[in-house]
């Protein structure tokens, strides 16, 4: 009650506050230290709230900022939603690091095959599936009912690659946050991140196909080198400065929150000249430490819980702040049936992966719930089309915006009831405090 209190004087004050600085027309002062201040408070009390009634908190950070946003509730305004997004790219490069900490390849290797076999699959035919449908539908779709032939089939492909992406920051982010470990949790994660990057290929040659089938690309072997530069790139580059902090983690150990937020800063700014991907780049860096030069003690697992919160907070809270409403409604029928459809087709298409490769249990049959969310890296392949074909880009990313309203609300709840399902919420600490308890217990008696 306290807490919901709290949260209605916050809200109160800076609603206040920022009429009186329209009013002003002071709009642009305070606006920035102002948008984080609130953010981080009440988003993170929301959060608290979500959790007493077993919601991720990721939700919670959302849906204040969609209430709070210029879209619904405008208590921020459209300069204070697009001063929230000053965190996104270290964010997004410290929810890969933190993914790239919980892929272990020691503890995967016995059923790493049975993964990659039931990724392919699941994504192949959606792929397919979804371009097909693309394909007949394309001339009722209000985004280019004029294209035919060559010209309509890439579209689909582009199309129907977008909607089968998946996002690796919101099942990440919902793992972390729920301290969840366990098969599930490990599947799901292999099933993103190498969907992410399977995904990454296909929408580069996808829109390319575009291009040369609109008669706006000359083609060439451009696309195959810069493709091959930025992911074999950003790898490489993400494994140096994985290897330098994992040094720094063993023969050092300080300040290693500071360390932590330094490193997402360079994996998210530095690499963007050489044309490096910095999501690829900081899951490679947290590969690197977990699998090549694992720490000692618990310094990282700190320094990712003291640094890691307040980022996401702002992260999810400008994700919801800047979501355009408006396109829910332009879209919505569409939006709604685009996204039953590829609902039903994560729940069939991962049902006939995992009977392919021949695993089963409780986690290939819940892993359908952990690739609903779409979020950061949808919404940016979004923005690239919008910004390739301003004809019918807009159109098509009002589609995409719309998916990502439903998605990034329902997905975490979703996952985080499947991690429930499978008891896995909270393993990560039961498995840390055993770890600790073990030195002693070999103690000498």
């Amino acid at each position: 009650m306290m807490r919901l209190m709290a949260l209605v004087i916050i809200l109160a004050t800076t609603a206040a506050v920022t009429s009186v600085a329209a009013t002003a027309g002071r709009a642009g002062g305070p606006g920035t230290a102002l948008a984080i201040g609130f953010a981080l408070i009440a988003a993170s009390l929301t959060g608290e709230l979500f959790e007493r009634f077993r919601l991720p908190r990721i939700s919670g950070y959302l849906l204040f900022g969609v209430a709070c946003g210029p879209s619904v509730g405008a208590i921020l305004t459209p300069a204070m939603a697009r001063d929230l997004q000053v965190v996104n790219g270290v964010a997004i490069a410290l929810i890969a690091f933190i993914a790239g900490l919980e892929i272990n390849f020691t503890r995967l290797r016995p059923q790493l095959r049975a993964m990659l076999t039931m990724g392919g699959v699941m994504l192949g035919l959606m792929w397919v599936t979804l371009t097909l449908l693309f394909f007949l539908a394309w001339p009722w779709l209000p985004i280019l009912p004029a294209a035919t032939g060559l010209a309509r089939l890439a579209l689909a492909s582009l199309a129907a690659t977008v909607v089968a992406s998946f996002s690796p920051t919101v099942t990440i982010a919902v793992i972390a946050e729920s301290r969840a470990r366990g098969p599930l949790c490990e599947l799901v994660l292999a099933l993103v991140v190498l969907a992410d990057l399977a995904l990454v290929l296909l929408f580069t040659v996808s829109i390319e196909s575009v291009r040369m089938a609109l008669g706006t690309s000359g083609g060439g072997p451009g696309v195959l080198s810069g493709l091959a530069w930025e992911i074999f790139g950003s790898f490489a580059f993400g494994a140096i400065v994985g290897a330098l902090m994992a040094l720094y983690l063993r023969y050092v150990g300080r300040e290693v929150t500071v360390v932590l937020l330094g490193v997402s800063v360079l994996l998210s700014q530095a690499g963007a000249g050489w044309h490096f991907e910095p999501l690829l780049a900081a899951l490679a860096a947290g590969l690197v430490v977990e699998n090549i030069a694992p720490p000692e003690g618990d310094g990282l697992r700190v320094a990712v819980e003291r640094g890691a919160l307040p980022i996401l907070v702002l992260f999810f809270a400008a994700a919801g702040a800047n979501l355009e409403m408006r396109a829910l409604t332009e879209v919505g029928v569409l939006a709604v049936l685009a996204a039953a459809v590829r609902a039903a087709l994560i729940w069939v298409t991962a049902a006939v992966g995992a009977r392919t490769a021949g695993v089963t249990g409780t986690a290939p049959s819940l892993a359908w719930m952990g690739l609903i969310s779409q979020a950061g890296v949808t919404l940016g392949l979004g923005v690239i089309i919008a910004q390739e074909f301003p004809d019918w880009g807009p159109r098509l990313y009002a589609l995409i915006v719309a998916m990502n309203a439903m998605h990034a609300v329902i997905g975490p709840i979703v996952l985080r009831a499947a991690l429930s399902r499978a008891g896995e919420v909270g393993r990560m600490d039961l498995h840390e405090h055993a770890e600790r308890r073990t030195p002693n217990a070999e103690a000498p008696a």
